[in-house]
């Protein structure tokens, strides 16, 4: 660049008009050398060292720590009066929920009522309810080799499958190995959602583990407002946590929460936190935690007002103790043009209620477990008084010793004051436990078990030869209801999943390196977009046995048609439910094969193994390969003497037809000149058409080639037919004396025409005619006889050609006999094959129909069971 371009600077008089300039002069006073003083028509700058820096707020930073201190207060306040109004609209279910918790089961109750030492023990339907329900659930949402499994988003293909495989790996990894309190926390929660209905997990990344987090939050500690219907949908949701001193101030040091004083920590303990301390045997001391609320919600923060004027999601963090606020958070997406709010919570339920929180076991059955408590302690204590009663005694009668009761064999001196002993003592008359209340509290008991879906059922009543679909009608019919509350489970844990796997992507590498060393073999954030993840377990079965009588059922089915099953795939399926391990070494698949060379596919199919064809194996070489073994007589006779002899050939046959498949698929790709979709691509409508009418020139042009080959063969078969041939050198013999004849014939002429000749010359002389003239008119006879000796000759010749034809027509026709033959026997088969699957369609209806008549006919008579009264057994008389 030429300087010369630019002028040089011409200072400040060049950009100062002439208007404007009066003789004011700038005044620049240098004190210190890194402060400066400017001053010019009353206008002072003061440039120093050390001012304050503009501070840029970041999208994530806490808020609090911009807001003055009034506004921080008012917003503190304005939330918790907030909050306080939250858990007085929901007193009712704490008083609820803690009244069921009195008869949970997990204490004993020391009574001073009716007397010292009365029966304290609680009715277990609570408890046993919940535990089963919590064993029952973990083993299906949590297995040993991890609760997540993945599902392809779009087409699939090998790349995503071993992306999704990555994915699963790496969660059920995450799950099962990092995330150690995973399954504390989610079975803790199975046992809370069983009795409260309703419980929540909370997920989010922890920065001083560094990984993502799902803790369990009780019900009574996530706060939903009246009036909402879920966690997700609630405009405001608050949860209490505890925080001792120590981890108050890690976080304000690490800039989570502002430096503020919250003094001395505050004692708060609800209804619920005293009885679940109570049950535990656990006594509530002086707590030294502090009470904090994080609220997630709607609100329209003081300086960062939405222009429109709308409530925007924050999430607000305040001391319970001071209604300091300690952290304030935007609670959406940078990128989000619409600030929609972030989800941290996934919401459990049992059954869904008329609010937010659903119905437990103690909203279900506790009035259940409170009157089995009173009949228990009832028939308890009625027993301890019938077998030790008491009763009223004479005033002088004494009983030397103590008044400890007597033991067996054991006898005291009595002094009576007068008559015997028995008129001097009067047992009251308690009377024996009574059967009515023993009977009410089976009642009772059956009752609670039925309506919590915990009754065991009475295998013994089902009939060993009833049909696989009555027994199924019977089972579904009992496990209905558990079965819903897993499909809860199911749509809960799958929500969690999600959100879990939204952070692990967020911290997973861009790019991994597969270590073959080391089996390092981390997914990516790209594998993380191609796939879903979902929990393992089935929402459509709630237990194994379940699962077990549907595939038994389907068996049952293909005993019928096994050749429209893929009974190997069905078979595999049912050991994998069985939960037994190397599932693809019992029973291999075709989709578990590998590619192999053709030998080593005849050994596998000599073997029994299963074999599978690939689109990109020259077929043709396999074929022949296949083709070739089943030639070799040594071989077949070998094979022939072995019991699976019709087994294997039909799997070498299947195998072969397989490759034939292939090989035809290509011939009309050639004949296309372009490559077709793969056979279990998804195509649209519109390419699918337009490539139907290609593929249909394409496959007549391979079948006119195809013919001709067979016409060719069919041909060359015939020439080497031993009367064919015979007919051939019949014919070779002939032409061969025809031609010897022929030569014959043509010397016999030339000699006789030479002869004719010099006779003709001396007949000439003789006569005086010339010679010349005599020897061209003999040579013109000649010439007439030859003439008339070729037409002889090119007469027989058209007689052998004629011959000839007509043997090959009878050959053609014979060829087209047995095509014709060929696709005649096709079409049997094929109705046959048609016919088969008609009977077979009539059978699964007539099955069908008979499941679902005897499941009827089951019901029908359960409930003509049920409703007729047991009749009394008559009174035998006495002298039987």
């Amino acid at each position: 660049m030429e300087k010369s371009i630019y002028t040089a600077p011409l200072g400040l008089d060049s950009i100062i008009p002439d208007e404007l300039d009066t003789g004011s002069e700038l005044e620049i006073e240098i004190e210190d050398p890194e402060a400066v003083h400017i001053a010019m028509d009353g206008l002072e700058i003061d440039l120093e060292p050390g001012g304050a820096e503009v501070e840029l707020e970041a999208f994530d930073a806490n808020l609090a720590e911009y807001m003055d201190e009034g506004e921080l207060e008012k917003v503190g306040s304005d939330i918790m009066e907030l909050v306080e109004s939250d858990i007085g609209s929901r007193k009712d279910w704490v008083e609820m929920y803690v009244r069921g918790l009195e008869v949970l089961g997990m204490r004993y109750e020391e009574r001073t009522e009716p007397w010292n030492g009365a029966c304290g023990v609680f009715s277990t339907l609570l408890t046993e309810a919940a535990v089963r329900f919590q064993s029952e659930t973990i083993i299906e949402t949590f297995p040993a080799a991890g609760p997540v499994k993945t599902e392809i988003v779009g087409a699939i293909d090998k790349l995503k499958e071993e992306a999704a495989e990555r994915v699963r790996d790496d969660m059920n990894y995450q799950l099962t190995e990092v995330m150690t309190e995973y399954r504390p926390e989610h079975e803790r929660m199975l046992f809370n959602l069983g009795l409260a209905g309703a419980a929540f997990k909370k997920v989010y990344y922890d920065p001083s583990l560094e990984r993502q987090v799902s803790i369990f939050v009780p019900a009574e500690e996530l706060i939903i407002p009246y009036g909402a219907t879920s966690v997700r949908t609630a405009d405001r949701v608050s949860h209490l946590m505890r925080k001792t001193k120590n981890d108050i101030k890690k976080l304000q040091v690490g800039g989570f929460y502002v430096d503020v004083e919250l003094g001395e920590p505050q004692s708060f303990h609800t209804d619920v936190e005293k009885k679940k301390a109570e049950d535990q045997g656990y006594s509530l001391g002086d707590d030294d935690r502090y009470h904090i609320y994080e609220v997630h919600l709607d609100y329209d923060l003081p300086g960062y007002e939405d222009p429109d004027e709308i409530a925007r999601p924050y999430v607000i963090t305040i001391d319970k103790g001071t209604n300091k606020v300690l952290a304030i958070r935007r609670n959406w997406e940078e990128d989000d043009p619409k600030k929609q709010k972030r989800q941290h919570f996934v919401q459990y339920d049992y059954v869904p209620g008329f609010g937010a929180y659903g119905f437990g076991y103690i909203h279900l059955i506790g009035g259940y477990a409170r009157a089995g408590t009173s009949l228990i302690r009832q028939l308890i204590d009625a027993g301890t008084l019938s077998n030790l009663p008491g009763g009223l005694k004479a005033r002088g009668l004494r009983v030397k010793g103590d008044d400890t009761p007597i033991a067996p064999g054991e006898f005291r001196d009595v002094d009576v004051p007068s008559g015997s002993i028995k008129d001097n003592i009067m047992a009251l008359p308690y009377k024996e436990p009574s059967q009515v209340l023993a009977g009410l509290l089976d009642k009772i008991t059956d009752e609670a078990r039925r309506l919590g879906s915990i009754a065991d059922m009475n295998v013994s009543d089902m009939s060993a030869n009833a049909p696989v679909g009555t027994t199924l009608a019977l089972l579904e019919r009992q496990l209905k209801t558990m079965s819903a509350v897993q499909a809860r489970v199911h749509f809960s844990m799958k929500q969690e999943f999600k959100l879990l796997k939204g952070i692990i992507r967020d911290y997973a590498p861009e790019e991994y390196s597969f270590n073959p060393a080391s089996g390092d073999r981390k997914a990516k954030q790209a594998d993380y977009d191609s796939c879903d993840v979902i929990p393992v377990s089935d929402p459509n079965s709630a237990t194994m046995a379940q699962r077990i009588m549907q595939y038994q059922a389907v068996i049952q089915l293909a005993q019928g048609a096994p050749q429209i099953y893929d009974l190997p795939v069905l078979h595999r399926q049912m050991i994998e439910v069985l939960g037994i391990k190397n599932a693809d070494k019992l029973v291999p698949i075709e989709d578990d094969m590998k590619p192999k060379d053709p030998v080593s596919e005849n050994m596998a199919l000599l073997t029994g193994k299963p074999t599978k064809a690939f689109i990109y194996q020259d077929h043709d070489a396999h074929i022949a390969v296949h083709m070739a073994m089943m030639q070799d007589p040594m071989l077949m006779q070998q094979v022939g003497q072995s019991p699976q002899a019709q087994a294997m050939q039909a799997a070498i046959m299947a195998h072969v037809t397989q490759h034939l498949a292939f090989a035809y698929r290509k011939k009309v790709e050639d004949q296309l000149g372009l490559p077709m979709p793969k056979p279990d691509e998804d195509i649209p409508q519109e390419l699918e058409v337009g490539l139907s009418r290609m593929a249909a020139k394409a496959a007549q042009q391979v079948l006119a080639q195809s013919k001709g080959q067979v016409v060719q063969q069919q041909a060359q078969q015939a020439m080497q037919d031993p009367m064919v041939q015979i007919q051939m050198k019949e014919l070779e013999i002939k032409e061969q004396e025809a031609e010897t004849k022929q030569l014959k014939v043509l010397g016999d002429l030339q000699l006789k025409s030479e002869e004719l000749a010099l006779k003709a010359r001396e007949d000439a002389g003789k006569t005086g005619e010339n010679p010349d003239l005599a020897a061209a008119r003999v040579q013109q006879e000649l010439m007439q006889a030859q003439e008339i000796h070729a037409l002889e000759i090119a007469r027989m010749k058209l007689d052998q050609q004629i011959k000839a034809m007509q043997a090959q027509q009878a050959q053609q026709m014979q060829a087209a006999q047995m095509q014709q033959q060929q696709a005649m026997q096709a079409q049997q088969a094929q109705q046959k094959l048609a016919h088969g699957g008609q009977v077979h369609a009539q059978k699964m209806d007539h099955a069908e129909r008979s499941a679902n008549l005897n499941a009827a006919q089951a019901i029908h008579n359960a409930r003509q069971a049920a409703s007729q009264p047991k009749e009394k057994p008559a009174k035998k008389p006495k002298g039987d």
